[in-house]
C-alpha cells in the first residue's frame, strides 16, 4: 500500500493537548506501517518549522514524530515529505533528523500503473484565475501570493535564521496560531467544481494534455474525491488535526479516502 496524508500542524498553539495530538499522528503512521511500501506527507505536518543558525532545543517536542519517521525509514518504508506553507523553512535539518526524502516542488510519480501529481496545494491556481473571481477575492488571493513570495525569499529566510530560536519561534507560532483560530472560527468549505482552485488547476492540466490519473493535494483542510473526466480524479486529503483523513493506493491502482479511528 501507498499512503498519503497532510496538514497535521504539529505544535500548533491553537490545538489543545498537543502531546496527545502528536501521539495520535504517530499511532496513525504506525498503523500504516503494517502494509505500507511508501508514505507521502504532503505538507504542513508542522504548524511552524524553521531551522536557525543556532541550535533550537524546542525541536525536542517533536521527537516522537521524528523518531517514528526515522523508524519507518529503517524498516524499509519510503517516506517522502513535501514542504507546505507552514514548514517550508527546512534547509537540510529535517532530512537529517527524520531520515526522509524532502521535496521542495510538486512531483509526478508512477505507481501501480497510475500517474499521480503530488503537491501541498498552496499557490496552485489555474492560469486565468484573475478573471474567475470577483475583485475582493482576487485581492485576497494576491495578498496571499505576495506573502508567499516573502516567505520563499532566500534573502529574508537567511535574515530570519539569524534570530535566536526563542524569538523566531514566538513570532512564527503566534502567527500560525492566529491563522488556525481564524480557520476554526470561520472554515472555508468546498467552493464547488467551478470555483475550487485546485480542481480548476487539474482541469486545466488535462486540457493542456498533461494527463494524470490522480491529482492529490493537501492545504485546504477539506476532504474531496472528485472525478473530473473519464480517467482523472482530484483528491484533497483533509487534515490530521481534526478529521484525521488520509488516502490509500492499493496494488491495483485504486485510490480511496479513509478516516483514522484508534
Amino acid at each position: 500500500m501507498i499512503y498519503f496524508l497532510s496538514d497535521a500542524h504539529l505544535g500548533s498553539r491553537a490545538i489543545e493537548k498537543g502531546w496527545k495530538h502528536q501521539k495520535k499522528v504517530v499511532d496513525m503512521l504506525e498503523e500504516m506501517s503494517k502494509d505500507a511500501v511508501s508514505i507521502y506527507l504532503l505538507g504542513d505536518m508542522f504548524d511552524f518549522w524553521m531551522e536557525y543558525y543556532r541550535r533550537d532545543r524546542s525541536k525536542r517536542r517533536f521527537e516522537p514524530f521524528l523518531h517514528e519517521i526515522k523508524s519507518l525509514v529503517r524498516r524499509g518504508i519510503h517516506v517522502h515529505f513535501f514542504i507546505g506553507n507552514h514548514d517550508l523553512w527546512t534547509f537540510g535539518g529535517l532530512e537529517q533528523m527524520a531520515g526522509c526524502e524532502i521535496h521542495y516542488h510538486p512531483a509526478t510519480i508512477s505507481r501501480y500503473g497510475k500517474t499521480l501529481y503530488l503537491c501541498h496545494g498552496d499557490g496552485v491556481m489555474p492560469s486565468n484565475w484573475t478573471s474567475l473571481y470577483p475583485k475582493p477575492i482576487v485581492k485576497k488571493i494576491k495578498r496571499f501570493m505576495f506573502l508567499r513570495s516573502i516567505f520563499q525569499s532566500r534573502f529574508l529566510q537567511a535574515c530570519f535564521r539569524i534570530l535566536p530560536p526563542s524569538w523566531g519561534n514566538r513570532f512564527g507560532y503566534e502567527w500560525a496560531k492566529k491563522s488556525r483560530l481564524k480557520e476554526l472560527a470561520n472554515p472555508c468549505p468546498y467552493k464547488g467544481e467551478d470555483k475550487e482552485e485546485l480542481v480548476l488547476f487539474a482541469k486545466e492540466q488535462e486540457q493542456l494534455g498533461n494527463h494524470h490519473d490522480y491529482y492529490i493535494f493537501g492545504h485546504r483542510h477539506i476532504e474531496l474525491d472528485l472525478q473530473i473526466n473519464a480517467s482523472s480524479r482530484v483528491v484533497i486529503l483533509g487534515d490530521c488535526f481534526q478529521q484525521f483523513t488520509y488516502a490509500r493506493l492499493d496494488h491495483k491502482g485504486q485510490l480511496t479516502l479513509h478516516n483514522y479511528e484508534q
